[in-house]
């Protein structure tokens, strides 16, 4: 794209205050010019995860810059790319990495600082310049809608199935996710794909016709079966699952420990860690069933590089789920609030024109 077609100005939100969703501000601001090592990317969607919501609470346990532009997870088109620039040209689809130094290997307390939308500012604005390497290319199948949803919830569901040499998922295990949101569903959809057999929970009866078409071989409501835990253990015959993908609470965890095989693994996802009120699982409970717990926080870009080329090889199975309602730009506080609502049924996506 010729530099004449280039905006000079960029439409913008920033957390002004951490003080809830009123805090975020939207603004004209100039276009600053690119780096030598930066590429600048129209920003065409963008979607959310509840990272978003609570760095706009003031709860979110990582840093935070002061007035930054949130979002973490954006898809667009390269527009101009700096002189030292080699990934990328002009016209190339792309998608953010979650934490812009990640690249490869275990996260470092240097890279954990490099969050997208915490730390650097993110992708909730209509243009945007970004160091060449915290890109990874687009999946050459999907919209900027459904591409959007990869750079957190669905690089988290890789590395928690995929990303451990001891516990890689194989065909014929069993899968446990938790809830229909964004990293669940990714989880189901992976695991299904890769021959496993998934167990999945919801607290909602309308949202069960919905998993099973998605691949879940088992749906279990938690509100209606206090001891779920303990129910998908039977499911497997006794055995136990091998992966659960941990997303909720100290409650949770408590079926989750009941589920899980012994020597199986139990991945800890996110920040919905419930209340200091809830009883965390014993100490001996822990240690009796013998499982693996792993903290997930997303990945890095080859564990990116590898799920596109995942997603690219399983066009149809592997589609990410965008929820029904879809917001502009311009309605960022009200997709917050629907997200937070938690009305939605896996990733919330806003588009940017």
């Amino acid at each position: 794209m010729a530099s004449t077609q280039i905006p000079k100005t960029v439409k913008q939100w920033n957390v002004a205050t951490l003080t809830g969703f009123g805090g975020l501000k939207f603004s004209e601001q100039p276009l600053p010019e690119i780096g030598d090592s930066q590429v600048l990317v129209k920003l065409e969607a963008a979607s959310l995860n509840y990272r978003d919501l609570i760095i706009a609470l003031g709860q979110y346990p990582f840093g935070v810059a002061e007035n930054v532009i949130p979002g973490s997870d954006g898809a667009g088109t390269v527009v101009a790319v700096g002189k030292q620039v080699t990934l990328f040209k002009p016209g190339d689809k792309v998608v953010t990495l979650f934490n812009q130094g990640h690249l490869g290997g275990d996260l470092t307390p240097q890279t954990i600082a490099t969050g997208t939308g915490g730390v650097l500012d993110g992708v909730l604005r209509t243009y945007g310049a970004f160091n060449e390497n915290a890109l990874v290319r687009s999946p050459s199948n999907l919209t900027p809608a459904e591409a959007s949803t990869l750079s957190c919830a669905g690089l988290t569901a890789w590395n928690a199935l995929f990303g451990s040499i001891d516990h890689t998922l194989k065909a014929g295990q069993w899968v446990l996710v938790q809830g229909t949101g964004g990293v669940s569903i990714f989880a189901l959809q992976f695991a299904k794909a890769a021959g496993a057999k998934v167990i999945a929970t919801t607290g909602s009866p309308d949202k069960v016709q919905t998993l099973k078409k998605l691949g879940a071989d088992h749906v279990l409501n938690y509100k209606e079966d206090p001891n779920w835990g303990e129910t998908a253990k039977k499911l497997t015959g006794g055995r136990g699952v091998d992966h659960v993908v941990q997303v909720a609470g100290a409650k949770e965890m408590q079926q989750s420990i009941a589920a899980v095989k012994m020597a199986g693994v139990i991945d800890i996802i996110g920040f919905l860690a419930g209340t200091s009120e809830e009883k965390e699982p014993s100490f001996l409970s822990c240690l009796g069933s013998l499982f693996t717990a792993r903290g997930i926080l997303v990945g890095n870009r080859v564990q990116m590089e590898e799920m596109i080329q995942a997603i690219e090889a399983h066009p149809e199975a592997l589609k990410p789920v965008v929820d029904e309602k879809v917001f502009k730009l311009e309605q960022l506080k009200e997709a917050y609030e629907y997200q937070w609502s938690g009305k939605h049924f896996a990733k919330v996506v806003v588009e940017i024109n």
